[in-house]
């Protein structure tokens, strides 16, 4: 009778562990995901840090708003148990639109493996292509509930391509080790990160323009108040449809340009996009916005007029129109031309404020901070970095919209206002270097 006793109550006690090992190990499924970004100071693009592989390390990452594939260099220094390169003309090819094999003619490492998948990836500052081998891997992302961090979420098998270290050539930021593809791509982070998670394909960003506090993605159920500290946020986010490229790329439909409420008179033909040229494109890759040669002159000059009795000084490459700041009126007292574009609802317009249209390009020198992108550039009007920063992007991809708001600093706050420093401190990563 002890025996069968004894042997129920282990029985009993085995299930118990099984139902509560169930209920402890349930499929965590967050409403919101959230990257903390930073500005770096010698290029004055934004970098965010990624938790991934086992162990798991946090990697530095250039932020592509237009990139298809998270793409990281594996020639040097990859280590993970959990890594995986899944064979040609597998779904996880044809996920990534892939239809050829990779082949590697060195010792079987990451990123170098036969038959497995051959992805095109692109640095996003040089525009060099180079062929990657697809691969799998842990990836981790602080979550959100409510107003507060939440656990860490977490994709065992989160795809992405393994690229080798040539591909980094060009102006990056020191250390990053690759680049978060934000594009309207299947394994691009919003469509992955959403797929996985069942949130839906969305994501919001708040860049900040400080270099010592750190700005936001945001991705799932738009946390607007959370993001920036302002209630009601939402109501004064203007949107407008927005256009994918043929590399995923996005693009919004800018009709004319206004300075200080006067129409520039430029060939408005430029900014309609034919075979993905043309048109406007939003970057998070641009430093500076970008005009096509004859709308750059033409808009300069326009400027000039509105910027009465500030004098010229010789310009400082990239720009092209520079001023003595000594000359510039108080920020307090405006005086500063500001900015439209106006999209294809003539009521709705993306407005840049007159003292964010110069930037310090050197001591006692203030630059008009558009460059000029030269003839037949692949868009009309590339709205760079500078110009999105303090500004709420909200991308929801299920509408084909985009919602924006003003400068954040005129409600006053800005896209540092989000406190990443409980998600920062909730686990030790080992820093990728």
């Amino acid at each position: 009778m002890a025996s069968t006793f004894n042997f129920l109550l282990i029985f009993f006690a085995a299930l118990f562990f099984i139902s509560d090992s169930r209920v402890v190990r349930a499929p965590f499924k967050p409403n919101s995901l959230v990257l903390p970004v930073h500005k770096d100071t010698a290029t004055g693009l934004h970098v965010a840090n990624i938790r991934k592989s086992t162990p798991r390390v946090s990697v530095p990452f250039l932020v592509d708003l237009n990139g298809n594939f998270l793409w990281v260099v594996c020639d040097q220094n990859y280590s993970s148990s959990t890594y995986n390169a899944p064979f040609c003309h597998s779904t996880q090819c044809s996920r990534a639109g892939d239809h050829y094999c990779h082949k590697c003619h060195s010792a079987a490492r990451p990123g170098c493996h036969n038959n497995t998948c051959a992805v095109m990836t692109i640095n996003p500052l040089t525009r060099r292509y180079t062929v990657a081998e697809l691969a799998q891997d842990v990836v981790s992302v602080q979550s959100i509930q409510g107003s507060n961090m939440a656990q860490i979420a977490t994709i065992p098998n989160f795809l992405f391509a393994c690229a080798p270290s040539s591909l980094l050539q060009g102006p990056f930021p020191k250390s990053v080790q690759g680049v978060a593809g934000l594009g309207h791509a299947p394994v691009a982070l919003p469509l992955q990160l959403g797929s996985h998670f069942g949130f839906p394909p969305q994501f919001s960003l708040c860049l900040s323009s400080s270099t010592n506090t750190s700005g936001g993605i945001f991705f799932g159920n738009a946390p607007f108040k959370l993001a920036t500290g302002v209630d009601n946020i939402s109501k004064s986010m203007a949107y407008t449809p927005l256009s994918i490229g043929p590399q995923a790329e996005y693009f919004i439909l800018v009709k004319s340009i206004k300075i200080n409420n006067k129409t520039v008179p430029f060939n408005t033909s430029l900014l309609s996009a034919t075979r993905g040229f043309g048109g406007t494109l939003i970057s998070t890759t641009t430093p500076y916005t970008v005009l096509e040669h004859s709308i750059f002159k033409t808009f300069a000059s326009f400027f000039i007029q509105q910027f009465v009795g500030v004098p010229q000084v010789k310009s400082v490459p990239p720009f092209g129109l520079c001023f003595n700041s000594h000359n510039l009126p108080p920020t307090r007292l405006g005086g500063y031309p500001n900015i439209e574009f106006v999209m294809q609802n003539r009521n709705v317009s993306w407005t840049i404020l007159g003292v964010d249209s110069l930037v310090n390009a050197r001591p006692n020198v203030s630059c008009l901070a558009f460059v000029d992108g030269g003839l037949n550039p692949r868009a009309s009007i590339v709205i760079g970095a500078y110009h999105l920063e303090d500004h709420l992007l909200h991308f929801d991809l299920s509408n084909s919209k985009v919602g924006y708001t003003s400068s954040l600093q005129s409600h006053p706050v800005n896209c540092a206002n989000f406190n990443f420093t409980s998600a920062l401190t909730l686990e030790e990563d080992t820093m990728r270097d």
